[in-house]
């Protein structure tokens, strides 16, 4: 149903509701009786066969009303069927169980769908409702100590899908992306650096025990002592330096050097961000420490064994935390309060967090971190949404590791497999087309996105590369496609042009796979508005995956190009109409729909 027409019908039961529940108090003596009048609530029948909307306020109104819910449900029905406002919107009306009310949309009601669509385009389903509201989400904030893994690709897709659904609904989206350039790992990434361009590799006496072990560490050190210039997207050029025992001209060429390929495989799958965070910025502007004064002061924190701890059970945590350790340096968690509290003073009221599940703990930390400061943060700041872990399957067998990483599946790699990379073209990415790219970028996108976040995945690489039904972004971008095909093939045959279909009469659209298209076409604002409330941008796939099907039932049902201009007309502009709707929903979830295949 249509944001217009949802507003109308419930406008019109609330309206009906009162007038019932108005005589039902007259006739039992209580016409000056306070009433509170239920929430009306829309919802599509599980059953299709049982109508097209559903409505549970006859029940909600039998226990206040003291009232049989049934009879109040029929009264209701009866009056929606007689109201002149009801004329052209609903066609039919029942009770049902004990007192659901079913109402079967009018035809006009249904085909109305198509000129919306024409007349929104690129704009359809989208919303103002949530205009002026700002949100920050931060995904994928990767350590710089290595490529992209495919934990930070379903972070990547989540995170920005997720991004768009929100812009959907009229907020104003900023993409942050938190780089962990401070700490241990860092160092050990100067030391594995350093161990390389000494000549040393993994299993060698004298590398270093926690060292990282990929190719990529060779690859930085052969460039550091090359005098290469690296720089992040967002960074100062660092030369490499060539000194074997400057470790600190390591360190930050090392990290330059990785920022700057997160930054290309962040561009190989399509996310840019608004903004780079760095956690070293937190300790040189102070404000680590500012943040950990302040909790002090606060009394939120004391001292035990040497170590600072924060009294986190005062707002739930199972236990306190050590903050800062024996030897003077802060716990992970200490600089995330502090990254929290600098998001709030830049005005982000809302913010969420993409994250992996290995993050749960950090939770309870950092909002009492943030709650024991007193600044006026809410509870429940900030939300997160946690992903399983992704489990990749290639040839049929689970794959741990790559040549690239040394112990995990990259993201390029992802890409470069489900884009059907030929033998050995993974280690010269340059030998990629960009229909290489692309067909992988798109793959990996929809399937990371395919299942709620809270749901372990198996990225079947060979079901990504098949060109069948059992391909589920195949299945949708080829119904694009197809749509497209056909379009251009009454341009062609009919010498049609497209610029008359917002005017086509759409009325002989009426057989059931028809009504069926125009009902999945009219549920797509509604999903939106649900994916951006619910922070569920799986439900975008599930729903192009729900209207292709749609799509396909309609077309091997009934011929598009028939004889009759009228009804030729009529079933090119509902194709028109859902060829829009499914590059809307894989724009938003950041795949192509792509005109031929």
């Amino acid at each position: 149903m249509l944001p217009a027409q949802k507003l109308t019908l419930e406008t019109l039961l609330a309206d009906i509701v009162k007038q019932v529940a108005q005589t039902t108090q007259a006739a039992q003596g209580q016409a000056d009786a306070a009433f509170v009048a239920p929430a009306i609530t829309l919802e599509r029948p599980k059953v299709a066969a049982h109508g097209d909307v559903a409505c549970n306020v006859a029940m909600q109104l039998a226990k206040p009303l003291r009232a049989n819910p049934r009879q109040l449900a029929q009264q209701i029905v009866d009056a929606v069927l007689a109201h002149p406002q009801a004329k052209g919107l609903v066609d039919g009306a029942e009770v049902a169980g004990p007192g659901f009310i079913n109402l079967r949309l009018a035809a006009a009601a249904k085909q109305a769908v198509v000129g919306a669509v024409f007349t929104e385009r690129d704009a359809f389903g989208h919303s103002q409702r949530e205009a002026g509201k700002r949100v920050l989400i931060e995904f994928v904030s990767a350590n710089p100590t290595g490529p992209l893994h495919v934990g930070h690709g379903r972070q990547a897709a989540l995170g920005d899908a997720l991004s768009n659904v929100l812009a959907s609904q009229g907020y104003a989206v900023h993409r942050e992306f938190y780089y962990n350039d401070a700490g241990v790992q860092i160092q050990t990434l100067a030391l594995s650096t350093q161990a390389r361009a000494r000549g040393l590799k993994p299993g060698d006496a004298g590398w270093p025990e926690s060292a990282y072990n990929g190719e990529y560490i060779a690859d930085i050190a052969h460039d550091y002592l090359n005098g290469e210039t690296v720089a992040a997207k967002d960074g100062e050029p660092v030369k490499g330096a060539g000194d074997i025992e400057n470790l600190d001209a390591i360190r930050r060429f090392a990290v330059a050097y990785l920022r700057h390929e997160q930054d290309m495989d962040l561009q190989a799958f399509g996310v840019i961000f608004d903004q780079y965070f760095l956690e070293s910025s937190l300790y040189t502007q102070g404000l680590v420490e500012k943040t950990v004064n302040t909790l002090i002061a606060a009394g939120k924190t004391y001292e035990q064994e040497g170590a600072l701890w924060l009294r986190t059970t005062d707002d739930g945590d199972d236990k306190d935390r050590v903050m800062r350790k024996t030897d003077g340096t802060y716990t992970y968690f200490v600089p995330d309060v502090a990254y929290h509290v600098a998001k709030w003073e830049r005005g982000f009221t809302k913010v969420i967090n993409v994250q992996g599940s290995d993050h749960h703990g950090t939770i309870a930390r950092v909002r009492a971190g943030l709650q024991g400061l007193g600044v006026g943060i809410p509870k429940g700041y900030p939300d997160y949404i946690l992903h399983k872990m992704v489990t990749v399957m290639r040839d049929g067998q689970e794959v741990k590791i790559s040549k690239r990483a040394g112990s995990y599946v990259t993201v390029r790699d992802l890409i470069e497999w489900s884009g059907g990379a030929a033998q050995g073209a993974e280690a010269a990415p340059d030998l990629l087309d960009e229909a290489t790219i692309r067909r992988g970028r798109d793959a990996v996108r929809f399937f990371l996105i395919s299942r709620k976040a809270d749901t372990e995945f198996v990225f079947d690489i060979d079901l990504a590369l098949k060109q069948n039904d059992e391909n589920p972004v195949y299945y949708v971008q080829y119904a694009h496609a197809r749509i497209c095909s056909v379009i251009n093939e009454w341009k062609s045959r009919f010498n049609a042009d497209e610029a008359v279909l917002p005017t086509v009469d759409v009325t002989p659209l009426v057989s059931d796979q028809a009504m069926a298209l125009l009902q999945k076409l009219a549920e797509y604002p509604d999903m939106l508005a649900h994916a951006a409330d619910e922070l569920a941008p799986h439900a975008v796939a599930f729903y192009l995956r729900d209207l292709a099907g749609e799509f396909h039932s309609f077309y091997n049902a009934e011929r598009v190009l028939v004889d009759d201009e009228a009804l030729r007309n009529a079933r090119i502009a509902l194709l028109a109409a859902t060829r829009q709707v499914l590059a809307n929903g894989l724009a938003a979830i950041g795949v192509s729909a792509p005109a031929k295949m």
